[in-house]
């Protein structure tokens, strides 16, 4: 809650006038609590869980022609039934994990010193903010995806995750409890480490939860504005990492690639790129393949 009763009071306070956006934030959060204001989290994930991922499901169910060459395994299709008992199941986590996590976690966000007031941050300051949250939750989130590929953490745990093969848009945030509660550590370090107004706050988890949508979207759009992102993974990069399976000892990084090179984590990914760009360009020279490889079996997925 904001100290001000009126604008004249946190005008003389910052001893300017307020902007325009200033001057909607007091209108909206001068009477609103700050627990309040943070319980925003709750509702702003509900609508990204829920709404981001429509347009790949109705072009998953409608197989156009001009979405579906982008489709990175093509063979794989999941019915309408079946990407709704995806959407389902991640309801019901949140309803019973993250969002009452949300409820609980306030204290936490005043310790490290996340406020609500006046003045809000500049563009620079919340951009640089974020840089500093997807490095952070980027790097750590690595290490903690490499550690559930490990026998024990994969069967416990990673597997619920990883039950999708050729993932989707739901898939997302589709997985076990535990690991839901594990991997909120890397995306809350950033924040500590670096705390900012809730706005950037809120930003955060909002980009962070579209970007992991992205990624598990099953589609690789060459319009898509991430791919000027420098080391940025994309659905592709991802995709693989489903597509291996369980036994995948490859590209566990969250958003960016260069873990996985510095750690050496994306050879098999390299690698199984190189081979198939060879096959299609043998294939498009109108060279036989040789080895006893079958072209419908070795091209499904896309472009690894």
């Amino acid at each position: 809650m904001l100290p001000y009763q009126t604008l004249q009071e946190a005008q003389a306070a910052l001893g300017r006038n307020l902007t325009f956006v200033e001057t909607l934030w007091f209108n909206y959060s001068a009477n609103k609590s700050d627990y309040f204001l943070y319980c925003h989290n709750i509702l702003f994930l509900f609508i990204l869980f829920s709404v981001v991922p429509l347009p790949l499901l109705y072009f998953e169910v409608k197989r156009l022609a001009g979405f579906d060459k982008y489709k990175i395994q093509p063979k794989v299709r999941l019915s309408f039934a079946e990407m709704m008992r995806c959407y389902k199941d991640v309801m019901r986590m949140f309803f019973l994990v993250v969002g009452p996590l949300q409820l609980v976690s306030y204290p936490s966000i005043k310790m490290i010193g996340i406020r609500t007031g006046l003045p809000l941050p500049s563009g620079w300051e919340i951009l640089l903010q974020l840089v500093v949250y997807f490095m952070v939750e980027d790097y750590t989130n690595y290490w903690i995806h490499r550690f559930l590929h490990n026998q024990w953490g994969y069967e416990k745990i990673h597997r619920v995750h990883h039950e999708y093969t050729a993932p989707i848009g739901y898939a997302a945030p589709y997985a076990h409890w535990a690991e839901v509660l594990i991997l909120g550590i890397p995306s809350f370090l950033g924040p500590a480490m670096v705390p900012g107004h809730i706005v950037t706050f809120w930003l955060w988890i909002a980009l962070r939860q579209i970007e992991a949508i992205d990624t598990h979207s099953g589609y690789d759009f060459p319009w898509s504005l991430t791919k000027y992102i420098p080391f940025y993974g994309g659905a592709e990069y991802h995709d693989y990492h489903h597509y291996v399976g369980g036994q995948s000892q490859s590209n566990f990084a969250s958003v960016f690639t260069y873990c996985d090179y510095i750690y050496g984590t994306d050879k098999g990914y390299r690698y199984q790129k190189k081979i198939l760009q060879k096959l299609k360009e043998e294939l498009i020279n109108g060279s036989e393949l040789n080895g006893g490889y079958d072209k419908n079996s070795t091209l499904s997925f896309k472009s690894e």
